[in-house]
């Protein structure tokens, strides 16, 4: 059996606490060079924080270079609660509304609630899903 596939990304620590490791991580377009990334969205980068568990605090400090891993199988789950459900949900309450008495406008309000009330329910489990998915760091070995 091989080793499951994984993603990483680079990183810098910005704080260590009891257990707990942030990592920053920023995504860059592979056009960041580009002389017309300033008119195109695509150049854009983002900062994301990364929590890591962490309980041997002594191997990192702040400013370190890190790599940030994750299961693939992890990232599928992710789009999995994010989008592919509600889109589901959403179509779902959308196609059997509108098969009773009820307008279009009034299908549409009350799928559009039924996504509204995954996300809460989504929102109120957030630490028992955060769980599941675990991140991991190594050193960058530049």
């Amino acid at each position: 059996m091989g080793k499951e596939k994984q993603v990483s990304h680079r990183g810098t620590i910005i704080s260590i606490e009891e257990g707990n490791i942030k990592v920053e991580i920023i995504n860059k377009s592979m056009c960041a060079a580009c002389h017309a990334k300033g008119f195109c969205s695509a150049g854009d980068s983002k900062d994301k924080v990364i929590d890591v568990l962490y309980y041997n605090n002594g191997e990192y400090s702040v400013g370190d270079e890190v790599e940030v891993v994750m299961r693939r199988s992890m990232g599928f789950k992710a789009v999995w609660i994010s989008y592919v459900i509600p889109l589901a949900i959403l179509l779902i309450f959308l196609l059997t509304l509108q098969r009773f008495d009820l307008t279009e406008l009034q299908a549409g309000g009350c799928a559009l609630l039924a996504v509204c009330l995954y996300y809460v329910v989504i929102y109120l489990f957030r630490d028992k899903i955060a769980d599941k998915f675990v991140f991991t760091i190594a050193k960058n070995n530049i």
